[in-house]
């Protein structure tokens, strides 16, 4: 019975931390670029707060090219921005003893 004592506590503990780093990961600003970096942005959670264009890019007859590179740059950044949350949430699950891959819904 103190067996899942302990194991409810850790759980409930664990679930804490989780939610305050995906509220950290949130408000985290997380750089992506693309195109050699011509075109640069910044993601905070899953809003794109500050994009950034080579002007050398910037041609009238050519806007696919630059749509292309600035889809890119946010992927880019959102992809960073996931794998930084696998990775912090890698080290809570070791750090309370979890195996990876555990599968919690929080």
């Amino acid at each position: 019975m103190a067996n899942m004592m302990q194991m409810m506590a850790k759980a409930q503990k664990f679930k804490s931390q989780m939610q305050e780093l995906q509220a950290r990961i949130q408000a985290t600003a997380v750089p992506g670029q693309a195109g050699n970096a011509l075109v640069t942005c910044v993601m905070t959670g899953n809003v794109l707060s500050k994009l950034k264009i080579n002007p050398s890019i910037i041609k009238a007859d050519d806007a696919e090219v630059l749509e292309d590179l600035v889809t890119a740059a946010v992927n880019d950044a959102r992809a960073k921005a996931e794998q930084l949350m696998t990775e912090e949430t890698q080290k809570l699950m070791a750090d309370m003893g979890l195996p990876p891959g555990l599968g919690l819904p929080f």
